[in-house]
C-alpha cells in the first residue's frame, strides 16, 4: 500500500462480526426472555425441551440454523419449537448489522466505537424486553439494569477515550427528557398509563438516542407516543368493528424501544427538517 492509497474501511468486517455476535446475543436473549420473568438463572441449568425435558445438544443450539435443520421440532420428542426463538435470533443479528452500517464510519473514532457499543446494548437488552412486555405486560428490572450498565459504559468510555467529556451532554439531556416525560406520565396516571418498568427503561433509551443529538432524542420520544396512540386507536376501532372490547392495557415498552431504534436513521434528519420549517 502506498501513502496515496486510501485506508480500507472497517465497516464490512465489523458488519460481519456484528451479525455473528447478534446471532449469539439473540440466542442468549431468548433464554433471558424465557427465564428472567420466572426468576430463574440464565446460566444454569442448560436449556432443555419443555415438553420432554431432554437437554438441548450443542449441535442443536446453533442460532436459527438448528431450528431450520430440525424443521422447528425437538430432536427427541418432535414437540414444536416456537418460531419466536429463531425470529428473535435473526432479528437481533439484523439489527446489529444495521447499526454498524448506520453508526460506524470508515475510520471510527473512540466515540464512534463507544456509541456503537451503547446501541448494540440497546438491541441486546431491548429485544428480550419487548418479547417479555408483549407476553406479560412488564419489563424486568434486571434486564433493564444490565442494559443501562452497558449503555453507560459505552458512552462514558467512548467520551473519555476521545478526551472530550462534552460529548456526554446530549446523552444526558436525552436521558433527562425521556425520564421526565415518561416518569411524569407515570405519576399523573398513578401507574395506570405508564408502568415503573417504562420509567426505568426510558432514560437508558434516551441516553442512547441523545448520543445522536438532542433532536434525535426528542423525535424518538415523540415517535413512541405517536406510534402508541395510532396502534391503540386501531385496536379500539378493530374491537368495535368485531364487537369485542379493546385491550385494557397496551404494553408501551415495544414503542419505546422501536422509536429509539428509528431515531438512528430518522431522528436528527427529522429534527433538522422541522427546525428549517419553522425558520430556526
Amino acid at each position: 500500500m502506498t501513502t496515496l492509497d486510501p485506508l480500507p474501511s472497517l465497516v464490512p468486517l465489523a458488519a460481519l462480526l456484528a451479525g455473528l455476535l447478534g446471532l449469539a446475543m439473540g440466542s442468549f436473549g431468548t433464554v433471558v426472555a424465557h427465564r428472567v420473568p420466572a426468576g430463574r438463572s440464565v446460566v444454569r441449568p442448560r436449556s432443555a425441551c419443555p415438553a420432554c425435558g431432554h437437554e438441548v445438544r450443542e449441535r442443536d443450539n446453533v442460532p436459527v440454523l438448528s431450528w431450520v435443520l430440525l424443521h422447528g421440532r425437538c430432536r427427541d420428542c418432535a414437540a414444536p419449537i416456537p418460531w419466536r426463538y429463531p425470529a428473535l435470533e435473526a432479528g437481533t443479528a439484523v439489527l446489529f448489522v444495521l447499526l454498524v452500517v448506520a453508526l460506524l464510519p470508515a475510520l471510527p473514532t473512540p466515540w464512534d466505537a463507544g456509541r456503537l457499543l451503547a446501541w448494540l446494548a440497546v438491541v441486546a437488552g431491548g429485544v428480550p424486553l419487548v418479547a417479555v412486555d408483549l407476553a406479560e405486560h412488564r419489563l424486568p428490572f434486571a434486564v433493564t439494569g444490565w442494559t443501562a450498565v452497558f449503555v453507560t459504559a459505552g458512552l462514558v468510555g467512548g467520551a473519555l477515550a476521545e478526551g472530550d467529556r462534552a460529548l456526554l451532554a446530549d446523552p444526558l439531556a436525552g436521558a433527562a427528557a425521556w425520564f421526565i416525560v415518561v416518569g411524569g406520565l407515570h405519576v399523573l396516571t398513578r401507574g395506570r398509563g405508564m408502568g415503573l418498568g417504562d420509567v426505568a427503561l426510558a432514560p437508558v433509551l434516551g441516553a442512547a438516542a441523545g448520543s445522536l443529538g438532542v433532536g434525535a432524542a426528542l423525535v424518538g420520544l415523540a415517535g413512541a407516543f405517536v406510534a402508541g396512540a395510532l396502534v391503540g386507536t386501531a385496536l379500539i376501532v378493530a374491537g368495535r368493528a368485531r364487537r369485542r372490547p379493546a385491550p385494557r392495557m397496551l404494553p408501551f415498552g415495544p414503542f419505546l424501544v422501536g422509536a429509539a431504534l428509528l431515531a438512528v436513521p430518522c431522528g436528527q434528519p427529522l429534527a433538522d427538517a422541522y427546525l428549517r420549517l419553522v425558520g430556526l
